[in-house]
């Protein structure tokens, strides 16, 4: 039975459990809905319940839920239990789209393969300092996305509603434009609704925005970003460095300590 309990929490068995999971899901919205596929799905919740009791009946309740990644496993699995319940209790009154919500919720289960992933706890911490880094550049940037988004859809509301029309619109057309991609479409489709000269000031102005918003500013921010994310890889190396030069230190003096006596 001990045997049997250290298996259902060993860590390779159950990103085996996940991995296998994803591909019972990826054949069942491929269209592979039989029986076998709702037993396999079914095993693997069973296998992700039974791995969070066991885990909460050694760590106790508290301390189960005051670890990070057993916090994270425990939310995927109770978010995901409501799809497998739909397998054995058919629930005719709920509408189809409610239904397909539930199902989606499998897919949380594959989250946990995150885990896997090698030196996880380092990419998380230097991306958390990387969003303090540039917490300040981020929040300028999204003022300016929004002042333009007020003024742009100001001035072209009229000419081009389907861009421009409401201020949220205007604020996801205008961040659109920062993206580089596709942004020739909405000047063009402004400039066909205005006189030669107005078009031709319009397309100067849009180019103004995709160079100071998309090309500096975007570049800005990636670049202030990625610096921070290596930040603490450089701060390794500084160590390593500077550990190299102690000992070359060292080396040196034991050269010299021969050569005075």
């Amino acid at each position: 039975m001990k045997k049997f309990l250290d298996l259902i929490v060993n860590e390779r068995f159950i990103t085996t459990v996940v991995v296998l999971n994803a591909v019972v899901i990826f054949l069942q919205e491929s269209g592979l809905n039989g029986r076998a596929m709702v037993i396999l799905d079914t095993l693997c919740t069973a296998v992700f319940v039974a791995e969070m009791v066991v885990k909460q009946c050694r760590q106790g309740v508290r301390g189960y839920w005051r670890e990070g990644w057993n916090a994270f496993d425990g939310v995927v699995t109770l978010v995901s239990l409501p799809s497998v319940v739909f397998y054995f209790v058919p629930l005719p009154f709920l509408n189809t789209g409610f239904v397909q919500v539930l199902r989606v919720l499998r897919i949380f289960k594959l989250l946990r393969t995150g885990r896997v992933f090698p030196n996880l706890r380092g990419i998380v911490r230097a991306f958390r300092m990387a969003l303090k880094e540039s917490a300040a550049v981020l929040l300028g940037f999204l003022l300016m996305v929004f002042t333009l988004a007020l003024v742009n859809c100001v001035l072209f509301r009229a000419q081009s509603p389907e861009y421009f029309g409401t201020p949220l619109d205007a604020a996801y057309s205008t961040f659109r434009l920062f993206t580089v991609e596709g942004w020739y479409e909405i000047p063009d489709a402004i400039a066909g609704h205005l006189a030669p000269v107005w078009s031709h000031l319009v397309r100067a102005y849009f180019c103004l925005l995709l160079i100071g918003g998309g090309i500096v500013g975007m570049s800005l921010i990636n670049s202030i970003f990625v610096d921070a994310m290596v930040a603490d890889n450089n701060d390794d190396v500084k160590e390593q460095l500077r550990r190299i030069e102690e000992k070359l230190d060292g080396l040196q003096k034991s050269e010299k300590e021969p050569e005075d006596k």
